[in-house]
């Protein structure tokens, strides 16, 4: 299917059926795809970037042209929402799926396991990282953990820490490494490390780990696919979302959706 990997560099989504939404192009490829292409890419020795992205990294972009820049540097971009899914549709191009970071987290995890392969878990909130690789590990026999680390916050001002970051990837050199610092500060410090592990695959994953281990719990698939996944988010978290769910999210659903209509019809 993606005959780019064969090539011996890292494969670019120009080699992907794509959908523009807004100004972000996203692959047309379900979440059985995403961990296919990955997984082939790691048993060539081909490094890579994933941004799994959500209506408000898209809301981001649209709005600051340095994070869609961010974004559009990345190897591949997939659907981590299903609000952008609908706006597919509303454009003429339909996305499969969703394919969302907190579900890669598994199922990526699942398929390198079988290759007796490594992971590395950087970010989450305190602790989380450690407890949610050992449940990964739990789940998936076969799986290396290469390391954990949950950087202090304002880690990235801080020059010495950055190092020590540089230092344990260095020298753990992991197959795939998930960064739980959220968006676009988990992008922003992959530009930034992804050299020092050139055939491994970068995902950015939110909040994954607190999902993993259960400190934040995540609807039934149903109600994802239903699109009320943050619902659920808004209760468990009202300080934090409340302004992103009720007064920035709405009012960017309703552009999107406009925009797409305008470029399903436009001549």
């Amino acid at each position: 299917m993606f005959s780019s990997l064969q090539s011996g560099s890292v494969p670019q989504q120009t080699s992907i059926h794509s959908v523009r939404l807004y100004n972000t192009s996203l692959a047309a490829i379900d979440e059985l795809q995403c961990v296919d292409l990955i997984v082939d890419a790691i048993e060539s020795g081909i490094g890579g970037w994933c941004v799994t992205v959500n209506l408000e990294n898209l809301r981001k972009a649209v709005a600051d042209p340095k994070v869609h820049q961010l974004v559009e540097s990345s190897t591949l971009r997939v659907a981590d929402g299903i609000t952008l899914v609908w706006a597919s549709w509303l454009r003429g191009t339909p996305l499969p799926e969703r394919v969302c970071g907190s579900n890669l987290i598994h199922s990526l995890t699942r398929a390198i396991a079988a290759q007796g392969r490594s992971i590395f878990l950087l970010g989450g909130n305190p602790g989380t990282a450690d407890k949610a690789a050992h449940r990964l590990q739990q789940d998936n026999p076969g799986l290396q953990i290469a390391g954990t680390y949950c950087p202090p916050l304002g880690f990235e001002r801080n020059p010495s820490q950055v190092e020590a970051i540089k230092n344990m990837l260095q020298a753990a050199q992991p197959d795939v490494i998930y960064v739980a610092l959220g968006f676009p500060k988990s992008e922003q410090l992959i530009t930034q490390l992804r050299h020092l592990c050139p055939n491994a695959w970068w995902i950015g994953v939110g909040i994954s780990f607190s999902y993993v281990v259960g400190d934040i719990k995540r609807p039934p698939r149903w109600a994802q696919n239903l699109g009320v996944e943050t619902l659920y988010r808004l209760i468990q978290e009202p300080r934090r979302l409340a302004r992103r769910y009720l007064l920035d999210g709405p009012i960017f659903v309703v552009q999107l959706f406009a925009v797409s209509l305008i470029q399903r019809f436009k001549p």
